[in-house]
């Protein structure tokens, strides 16, 4: 049975609900991503940053998300996304969504579910902070259990860790981007690496509960990480056995399928002139033990930083998508 498997940070798909009327039309944007959608030819796809609009109701609905599948096989796939509450609709920005070809048994999102918030004392507020407060990430995880022909299940999760903008110190920006004092900068980075590798933490420890109630679970960890291999968010996730030192613990390892491109083709943003592989799709030594092949789909990438200040209102993703064939027994 031919499985395949892929993950694309869709970068803002659909205004965002307080800036309604700006930005690049969302045809222009359907023009421009659906063909990456449809050469991905994907069983199950993992979708970052996905807007929500307002309804008539109140809340929000993904109705950018829908524009954009119509005319796709994905219209008709199973489909979980995060929401504000049970019933309550989607979030603002920054969704995720799960679409797959097979029924879904089980879904659940998660965000401090499995990790507290850490507690953090301000160093360089201005004013002086007086007590701690608890350091939240910003977006849940989501992670569905889906139904492959024969019952077996394989587990899904989909991620888009905090990115390395630094954080919000009181105080301490003199503009969007701009910060009044190194040590304030400083603090907010440290903040942000915090919460990207809270995030991660919580996604381990999801598929450690995995293992422990299947040891030859079938797991893909899909998303993206704002960090590349060997850096910490990645290396929490992947748990490689040279960081465990131990042997015994290397079938709950994950596998980047990256790792069979070759490492000049091996990048999913362009950053300055940079290569670097953000968006990572890493699975379990079971499902490992199907693979077949990867991609990137990086040969129309842009430049997100030339982008930003050369080209208005481009209609890209920055993001390349990723993509991994399996052949699992029928």
């Amino acid at each position: 049975m031919r499985l395949r498997i892929a993950t694309f940070n869709l970068e803002n798909l659909g205004e965002k609900p307080h800036h309604a009327g700006a930005g690049v039309p969302l045809a222009a944007r359907i023009e421009a991503l659906r063909p990456q959608l449809q050469r991905l030819e994907a069983d199950v796809l993992c979708l970052q940053e996905i807007n929500g609009q307002i309804r008539r109701a109140g809340g929000y609905e993904l109705a950018a998300l829908n524009a954009l599948l119509q005319t796709t096989d994905y219209v008709n796939f199973a489909r979980v996304e995060t929401e504000k509450g049970p019933g309550e609709g989607a979030l603002d920005i920054h969704n995720l969504a799960i679409l797959s070809r097979f029924p879904v048994a089980v879904s659940r999102q998660l965000r401090h579910d499995v990790v507290p918030a850490p507690v953090h004392r301000m160093v360089t507020a201005d004013p002086p902070a007086e007590t701690s407060a608890d350091v939240r990430w910003e977006r849940p995880l989501l992670h569905a259990t889906l139904s492959l022909p024969g019952g077996q299940p394989l587990h899904v999760l989909n991620l888009h860790l905090r990115s390395p903008l630094a954080a919000h110190i009181p105080g301490q920006k003199s503009g969007p981007f701009a910060w009044k004092s190194v040590a304030g900068w400083a603090e907010g980075f440290f903040l942000a690496a915090v919460k990207r590798a809270g995030q991660a933490l919580e996604a381990r420890l999801v598929v450690d509960e995995i293992f422990d109630a299947e040891a030859q679970a079938l797991i893909a960890v899909c998303g993206d990480c704002n960090a590349e291999a060997r850096e910490t968010a990645v290396r929490l996730l992947t748990g490689d056995e040279e960081d465990t030192g131990n042997g015994a613990l290397a079938g709950r390892a994950l596998v980047a399928v990256e790792r069979s491109i070759p490492h000049d083709l091996r990048f999913s943003v362009l950053h300055n002139g940079r290569k670097t592989m953000l968006d990572h799709l890493l699975v379990s030594r079971a499902l490992m033990g199907w693979y077949r092949n990867a991609e990137i789909h990086n040969e129309a990438l842009g430049d997100e930083l030339v982008a930003f200040a050369n080209i208005g209102a481009s209609p890209e993703s920055y993001h390349a998508p990723v993509v991994a064939g399996f052949e699992l027994p029928d």
